[in-house]
C-alpha cells in the first residue's frame, strides 16, 4: 500500500508540474500579444495625430485645394493602419 501512495503522490506532482509550464506558457503567449496590440495603437494614433496636422499645415499654406489636402489626409492614416498590420502579424 505504501508503494501505492508513493506512485500515486509522483504521478500527481507530475501532472501539476505539467498544468503549471502551460499555464505560464499561456501567460507569456498572452503579454506578447498585448505588448503588440499596444504598439500597434500607438502607431496608429501616431499617424493620425500626423494625418491631422499635415491637414491644417496643407490647408494654411495653402498649397493644394481642399479635396486634395482630404487624399494626403487619408493617405497618411492608410499608412498608419498598414504599420499597425505590419507590428501585429
Amino acid at each position: 500500500m505504501v508503494e501505492l501512495k508513493g506512485g500515486l503522490w509522483r504521478q500527481t506532482s507530475a501532472w501539476l508540474g505539467v498544468a503549471g509550464l502551460l499555464a505560464l506558457s499561456g501567460v507569456a503567449l498572452a503579454t506578447t500579444q498585448s505588448q503588440q496590440r499596444q504598439q500597434g495603437r500607438n502607431a496608429n494614433q501616431a499617424a493620425k495625430q500626423e494625418a491631422r496636422s499635415e491637414k491644417v499645415d496643407c490647408r494654411a499654406a495653402n498649397q493644394k485645394s481642399n479635396a486634395q489636402c482630404r487624399q494626403d489626409k487619408r493617405d497618411t492614416k492608410q499608412q498608419g493602419r498598414q504599420e499597425k498590420r505590419d507590428i501585429k502579424y
